[in-house]
């Protein structure tokens, strides 16, 4: 095969594979998205993408260009159409409906995770704190993934605070889950000295984690968008650590001025962004999504 032709035949699988889910209803998003009377309104994109995508990025140029400097956005590098499938919402409930999973609480450093006794009385308890209003703290839990879906995965509340919000991402174990994970194929590119350690997560129309940083990684949408702010380490970006993304762009964002404002882009279904080290960021999930991170520690 000559020099180049590899990612363009990707690109090109991957181009049709996208065309095929925005055609296909209901099987394009995995039966994730709710559709008819109640469905949520949908959340805006950007006005322009300030991330650069490419599709026939080398390693070289990655490690060159992006790798130690700036966010990318990748495109038709892997193939992962199988994992895709087996993320459709009948097929996770199928598999993985009665394991127990940790949900997380959506603030910048309070991730509050535990157990109660269980999974119905967390349940019931997590359900009365939120019917007592939205400053009302949710208890920490582990539960079903089942209940988590059937009875938690809801468009967010706009009134809610961080610690208010719970939803599924990072904890997973990976000895229950590794029939999922054996068919996810990461993005190609590493970093010397690093290992990759994944993150998954489902989460609701609205949801997302605010301004926080860590070391690199990947994160790859599955079903959904996902729309990420961005500032370089030597940026702090101005936010409060408690309220949810989706305020912060309702209520900061329209003050920022322009020159201040961060980095932003919505990565689409089967793009992966990849995230520098220390880089601050925020993310806000347009749609209920289902995504992946591998992070390079």
């Amino acid at each position: 095969m000559e020099p180049g032709a590899r990612p363009r035949l990707l690109l090109a699988v991957w181009t049709l594979a996208a065309l095929a889910r925005r055609g296909s209803g209901e099987a394009g998003d995995g039966g994730w998205q709710r559709r008819g009377p109640g469905a949520p309104a949908a959340l805006a994109e950007e006005q322009r993408c300030a991330v650069e995508r490419r599709a026939d990025l080398s390693y070289s140029e990655f490690v060159q260009h992006y790798a130690f400097s700036r966010p990318v956005i990748l495109q038709g590098l892997t193939d992962n159409s199988r994992f895709r499938a087996l993320c459709s919402r009948e097929r996770l409930l199928a598999s993985f409906g009665d394991s127990v999973v940790r949900l997380s609480t959506a603030n910048t450093y309070s991730y509050r995770k535990g157990e109660l006794p269980h999974p119905a009385a967390q349940l019931a308890s997590i359900l009365q704190a939120a019917s007592a209003g939205p400053h009302q703290p949710l208890p920490a839990v582990d539960l079903p993934f089942q209940e988590y879906v059937e009875h938690l995965l809801h468009p967010q509340d706009p009134t809610s605070l961080g610690n208010n919000t719970l939803y599924f991402f990072g904890d997973n174990n990976f000895s229950e889950w590794a029939s999922l994970f054996q068919h996810y194929s990461p993005p190609p590119f590493s970093l010397l000295g690093t290992t990759t350690a994944y993150s998954f997560g489902i989460a609701g129309a609205g949801s997302g984690v605010p301004f926080h940083w860590h070391g690199p990684g990947f994160s790859e949408v599955i079903y959904g968008r996902k729309r990420w702010f961005l500032y370089p380490p030597e940026k702090t970006p101005e936010f409060h650590p408690n309220k949810t993304t989706l305020t912060w762009l309702q209520d900061t964002y329209p003050t920022l001025a322009p020159s201040v404002r961060p980095l932003e882009c919505t990565v689409q279904a089967g793009e992966v962004l990849y995230f520098p080290d220390r880089w601050w960021h925020a993310t806000l999930n347009l749609d209920t999504s289902v995504f992946i991170s591998t992070f390079l520690g």
